[in-house]
């Protein structure tokens, strides 16, 4: 049989292939992993948190988000090398907040018990309230859950944030004009000079679903062309207005060096107004494609980004709320979606 290759000639430049080879593929997979899929659990038909990972291998679903801390979802990430948002839910935040043993119990029980899990970032609440009972919370919970971080040796690896949402833009039109509303600031500015001091990102749901659906070519990133003219800057799409309006707050509250990881972001396919399996798979199919670049403002990408959600939830209410599952709890998928 003939030799492919000269070794004495040939086999140095098919290492420097190879090499290029892995190179490239390492780079693919970076892109490919700035997308996650939450995985909710506020159902009583969905499938076993190990069948839930195994379905994530099987899709290259390279980062979860998870919102609680039930252990059986942890020991089955273990070794699956997906990269894990965990929440620290709302209802637990008074009492971390109030005890930095309490907050040491916490990470040793959910972060250190678990060497094999590759824990991200921990989002320490969700959505709160600027100005509800839990606002007061936040802050102290997110700084003793980040000194039992560092104490653990794992500030460099692990990020500590929280989740807001875009109801606390005052002013979003134009983006470049983007402010939070003055009743949130107490709350959002000591959180902003906290993820700064950090270098944490700042975790955002966004969703234009629930904004303007009078261009819903703008809302499903088809519109052809340029929608919104701010300055010299053209949006094409409602997603990256959004985006760069919570930029343009965040510059305006003293956090311009901050990256935003879209936290959640989906459309549901039915309860609701334009609510089709249709625009759920548009959006969705889209999203994950348009996070590979970046917006006009901050035009360096990718995203990182999270779609809500892995499964339909039957136990969430009202109707909508049950509908925005990529994959049906029997674990085929709802539609077509690629997250190459």
């Amino acid at each position: 049989m003939a030799k492919l290759y000269s070794v004495g000639k040939s086999a140095p430049r098919m290492g420097a292939m190879l090499l290029l080879f892995g190179l490239l593929m390492a780079s693919l997979e970076l892109t490919g992993a700035q997308i996650g899929v939450c995985y909710g659990r506020n159902g009583d038909n969905l499938p076993a948190p190990g069948e839930v990972v195994a379905l994530y291998n099987q899709y290259n679903i390279r980062r979860m988000r998870l919102y609680d801390t039930r252990q059986d979802a942890l020991q089955a990430l273990a070794g699956s090398n997906i990269d894990l948002i965990l929440g620290l839910p709302n209802d637990n935040l008074q009492s971390i907040s109030s005890s930095q043993a309490n907050a040491d119990s916490w990470v040793q029980d959910n972060i250190k018990n678990h060497p094999n899990v590759k824990f991200r970032y921990i989002a320490v609440g969700n959505e709160v309230n600027p100005t509800g009972g839990q606002a007061g919370f936040v802050l102290p919970a997110m700084q003793n859950i980040n000194k039992a971080i560092s104490s653990a040796g794992l500030s460099n690896q692990i990020k500590v944030s929280t989740a807001i949402d875009t109801g606390v833009l005052g002013v979003s039109y134009p983006p470049s004009s983007g402010a939070f509303k003055n009743e949130a600031l107490s709350f959002l500015n000591p959180i902003i000079s906290f993820l700064s001091n950090n270098n944490s990102p700042l975790l955002v749901n966004l969703y234009p679903f629930f904004s303007d659906l009078s261009n819903m070519n703008y809302a499903l990133f088809t519109a052809p062309g340029v929608v919104v003219q701010d300055g010299q800057l053209g949006y094409k799409n409602l997603f990256d207005a959004i985006l760069d309006a919570v930029y343009s707050a965040l510059e305006r509250a003293g956090g311009s060096s901050l990256k935003i990881v879209v936290s959640e972001s989906s459309w549901p396919s039915a309860g609701g107004t334009q609510t089709t399996v249709d625009n759920a798979r548009t959006y969705n199919n889209n999203l994950i494609q348009h996070v590979k670049g970046g917006t006009p403002k901050r035009p360096t990408g990718p995203i990182e980004t999270y779609v809500f959600a892995m499964f339909d939830e039957n136990n969430k209410t009202p109707e909508q709320e049950k509908h925005w599952g990529l994959f049906l709890p029997n674990k085929q998928t709802k539609y077509q979606i690629n997250f190459n």
